[in-house]
Formats: C-alpha cells, sequence, structure tokens
C-alpha cells in the first residue's frame, strides 16, 4: 500500500510547535477552486485578530500561471473572501477562508462559478430552495491504486461492502471518521456518512443548505478530505468511474426542494419541477461535470445504480432513474426529489444554479439565461 512520504514524518515533533501559543495572530488559510474546476488550492497569510465577519478579511492574490488560471505574462489574480469557517487543522481561533477568484481585469475567472449561482440564488430566495449533497469518493494510494485493495487483483465482488463493518469490509474508516469531526468542529453542515457499494469507496451528506451555502459547505467540505487524506497519507479521488468494469461510479446525488414543495400538496410542484427537467436533460448533463458529460458518460451506463446519460427517466424509490421520488414523498404528497444525475466531480455551484433555473425560474432550451444584462 504505496502512502505518502510526508505522512511518515513524526507527528509527536510537529505538535511540539503547534502546541506553542500564537499570541494574538491569527492564521488565515485562503482557499480556492484552480483552472481545472476540480481541485483546490490554498494559501496562509498571518492577520493581527480574529476575525468576526467575512468582511473583517482582506483580498489577497496568487499567481494564476501556476494553478492553470491564466499567463505568466499577465498571472495577479484576486482572491475574494466569500465565506468563513473555523480550522480543524490549527483550532481555534484559526481560520478557513473560501474565496472568489478575479481575474486581473476584476471578472470573475472561468472557473468560479459561484457568482453567477450567487445571482441566480438571489432572484429566488423567497422560495427558500434547500440542497442535500450526497458526496461520493474513492481513498487510494499514492501509486492510484484503490486503498486495501490487493497490489495484483481485487477484492471480493460488491455486496458485502456498503455500509458494511469490520476489516475485510471497511476499508479506511479513520479517514472517514477524522473527516467527519473536523467538518462538525469547522462549522460545515456535514449530515452524514456511511460506506458505499465499493470497496474503498466513502459518502458524506452535506445539507440542508439553503442557497448559496450548499456550494460553499461542500467545497469546503472536499477541502476538509484532501487535507485528512494528506495527513494520512493517502489520496481521495472524485472520478466519478475509478474503476472500470463491474464497480460502481461515484455521483454527488442531489436532494432538492423549495418552500412550495415542503408544503401540503407538494407533490404537484414536485412533478411540474420533474417534467421540466425532463425537456432540459442535454443541458444539466453538460453541467453535471467538469467535461460537460464526457465524464459522466462513463459512469451514466443504466447499470451500477445508474440512468443511461441518453436517457430521462424518473420514478418512486428508482435508484436507476434520473430523478428519484423518495417513497416517503409519495406518500405524504409533499417533501423534495433527488437529481442522481450529478457526477462526484461536478461543482455544486453550476449543479444548484441549474435547478433553480429549470425548476424556479422555467428557462427551457440549451442555454442559460443571461440575467446580467
Amino acid at each position: 500500500m504505496a502512502t505518502s512520504a510526508s505522512s511518515k514524518l513524526n507527528k509527536a515533533v510537529k505538535q511540539q510547535y503547534m502546541d506553542l501559543p500564537q499570541g494574538d495572530k491569527v492564521q488565515a488559510m485562503y482557499i480556492w477552486i484552480d483552472g481545472s474546476g476540480e481541485g483546490v488550492r490554498c494559501k496562509t497569510r498571518t492577520l493581527d485578530s480574529e476575525p468576526k465577519t467575512i468582511e473583517d478579511l482582506p483580498e489577497w492574490n496568487f499567481d494564476g500561471s501556476s494553478t492553470y488560471q491564466s499567463e505568466g505574462s499577465n498571472s495577479d489574480m484576486f482572491l475574494i473572501p466569500a465565506a468563513m469557517f473555523r480550522d480543524p487543522f490549527r483550532k481555534d481561533p484559526n481560520k478557513l477562508v473560501l474565496c472568489e477568484v478575479l481575474k486581473y481585469n476584476r471578472k470573475p475567472a472561468e472557473t468560479n462559478l459561484r457568482r453567477t449561482c450567487k445571482q441566480v440564488m438571489s432572484m429566488v430566495e423567497n422560495n427558500h430552495p434547500w440542497f442535500g449533497m450526497e458526496q461520493e469518493y474513492t481513498l487510494l494510494g499514492t501509486d492510484g491504486h484503490p486503498f486495501g485493495w490487493p497490489s495484483n487483483g481485487f477484492p471480493g465482488p460488491q455486496g458485502p461492502y456498503y455500509c458494511g463493518v469490520g476489516a475485510d469490509k471497511a476499508y479506511g474508516r479513520d479517514i472517514v471518521e477524522a473527516h467527519y469531526r473536523a467538518c462538525l468542529y469547522a462549522g460545515v453542515q456535514i449530515c452524514g456518512t456511511n460506506a458505499e457499494v465499493m470497496p474503498a469507496q466513502w459518502e458524506f451528506q452535506v445539507g440542508p443548505c439553503e442557497g448559496i451555502n450548499m456550494g460553499d459547505h461542500l467545497w469546503v467540505a472536499r477541502f476538509i478530505l484532501h487535507r485528512v487524506c494528506e495527513d494520512f497519507g493517502v489520496v481521495v479521488s472524485f472520478d466519478p468511474k475509478p474503476i472500470s468494469g463491474n464497480w460502481n461510479g461515484a455521483g454527488c446525488h442531489t436532494n432538492f426542494s423549495t418552500k412550495e414543495m415542503r408544503e401540503d400538496g407538494g407533490l404537484k410542484v414536485i412533478e411540474e419541477s420533474i417534467e421540466r427537467l425532463g425537456k432540459r436533460h442535454r443541458y444539466h448533463i453538460r453541467a453535471y461535470d467538469p467535461k460537460g458529460g464526457l465524464d459522466n458518460a462513463r459512469r451514466l451506463t443504466g447499470r451500477h445504480e445508474t440512468s443511461n446519460i441518453d436517457e430521462f427517466s424518473a420514478g418512486v424509490a428508482n435508484r436507476g432513474a434520473s430523478i428519484r421520488i423518495p417513497r416517503s414523498v409519495g406518500q405524504d404528497k409533499k417533501g423534495y426529489f433527488e437529481d442522481r444525475r450529478p457526477s462526484a466531480n461536478c461543482d455544486p455551484y453550476i449543479v444548484t444554479e441549474a435547478l433553480i433555473r429549470t425548476c424556479l425560474l422555467k428557462e427551457e432550451g440549451e442555454e442559460p439565461t443571461d440575467y446580467s444584462k
């Protein structure tokens, strides 16, 4: 099992330094999404006092030519603080700061999808849109081999691993537990976790979050998972089909409701939304992974609890459908629905924005409407 050299350093020695008092100073770790639309980057600055609100945090900058975000000849990019969390690695009073990225001309970077998401969310805030996202992921060694799998073969077939217990069924639970507690400490709205169908595959859920908070909390939960895995010397993959063949892929099922859907008679509103989603299937597929549907094409095959990428379907309690209505929602005639199409490496800002555009703003056609004009 290949683990990183850094994970083998003496952590007790490091702790001697981490226990030193830091005076009145505060370390703020600025986090942003890089030019891949999937990777996160971070760097730290010292503040003279503990920030209480996002307005207390200064703008910063970085070299975009080293993050796939600009050319070397004009590489300064701006970091605009957007959301603040407690730092579970350095602990209070230190902070994690999720940032938007702006180009040299103060326009959003290509992978800054938060800006338009926030604009769209502000248009429907009276509808109180709630989201819950189920983030699946796979643990890998530094050599790219799934954590705990035999070095020159495969584990037993799928069946005993989902929500499994025992050393021969649950691979890497220490990482899962550490991540869960770190998210709770940080203030991330994590609401659950479980082992998934493929060994070394896990899932955590974030929500319910309203509006723009969904994207903020999921991105910070992903960042924390990357850092926890770094400490353990392993790698987390959000690839939607990390192992080809008869193994489950990884998705990011997105649960969605509005105030109207949650009230008596809400099932009718849910059904109307699903009808609109069915007419805009291709637009959503393009939005649901960073490569415009190419990543999801490896996962959405109609097998392994997925729908076919070329067909839209919906059903009660059907895990092979594009949209699943939970059985309890069918019985209560109100609640929420689950969009099972987003891939594990999706950007939650554009996923949640797409649902709002189609279901609440009632957009039609292949392209999103531009509301900035």
